[in-house]
């Protein structure tokens, strides 16, 4: 790790000349080619959203989250109403643009502006918008607004038990960086949390990787990819886990 010494000879981090914490995102639409992703708004996307939603049978989408599934849409709409609409977590729908519909949230959280730190999470992507370019692309968007905004450190963190979004950290591009044990109990079960990061050093070559796979021409005419994301990223991590 890059340090410096002080005047008693400790090793101390490098200074940052000129930094200064970023501001908190801003609760505004982030536009993309193939998404876009909406503050969530209850009488704007729950319906779509429960209904998305509805194609998952058996709950297997809200395991690993403390809350749902929702029977009912206004369960679903009062959850948005009490949990959703704070500036931390602040949630997003994504809106696929194939279809003008919103088919999954996710949402900062944890903004720390004084340590340059933000986390994504409460990702929850429906049947439809799973394995897509509008489901990837929205994680760009959130990334880049992120770094743009001048944050240093990018965080997702999962159950580590919870294997696809481990593996999705890792596709995207997120540095493994360890597991931290019985860190929270949720639906009356202990969490092991593993903890993923990109700092913004890593940003302009994770942000080119993107860029090149989310350009239409990575994709055939049946729109599928001719270099995975996971070839243009792997070579950027700095840890798998």
């Amino acid at each position: 790790m890059d340090h410096t010494l002080n005047h008693l000879g400790q090793p101390v981090g490098p200074p940052l000349p000129g930094w200064r914490p970023p501001a908190a995102p801003e609760r505004t639409a982030l536009e993309g080619r193939y998404c876009r992703l909406e503050p969530l708004d209850a009488g704007r996307h729950a319906e779509a959203l429960f209904q998305a939603y509805s194609a998952d049978k058996i709950g297997r989408l809200w395991t690993y989250l403390p809350y749902g599934p929702f029977d009912r849409l206004d369960d679903f709409t009062a959850w948005i109403g009490r949990s959703c609409l704070t500036d931390d977590p602040l949630f997003f729908a994504v809106i696929d643009l194939s279809t003008g519909r919103a088919a999954g949230v996710a949402s900062y959280l944890r903004i720390d502006p004084a340590a340059g730190s933000i986390e994504v999470g409460h990702i929850n992507y429906s049947p439809a918008l799973q394995r897509t370019a509008a489901a990837t692309e929205a994680m760009y968007l959130m990334l880049k607004r992120s770094f743009d905004l001048g944050y240093r450190r990018y965080e997702w963190k999962c159950d580590s038990l919870n294997e696809p979004s481990r593996s999705a950290a890792q596709r995207l591009g997120l540095s493994f960086e360890g597991i931290f044990r019985q860190a929270t109990v949720y639906r009356g079960r202990n969490r092991d949390t593993a903890w993923y990061s990109v700092i913004d050093l890593e940003w302009p070559a994770l942000r080119e990787a993107f860029e090149r796979w989310l350009d239409p021409a990575n994709f055939d005419s049946d729109g599928r990819q001719r270099v995975s994301l996971s070839k243009l990223t792997g070579v950027l991590l700095k840890q798998r886990g």
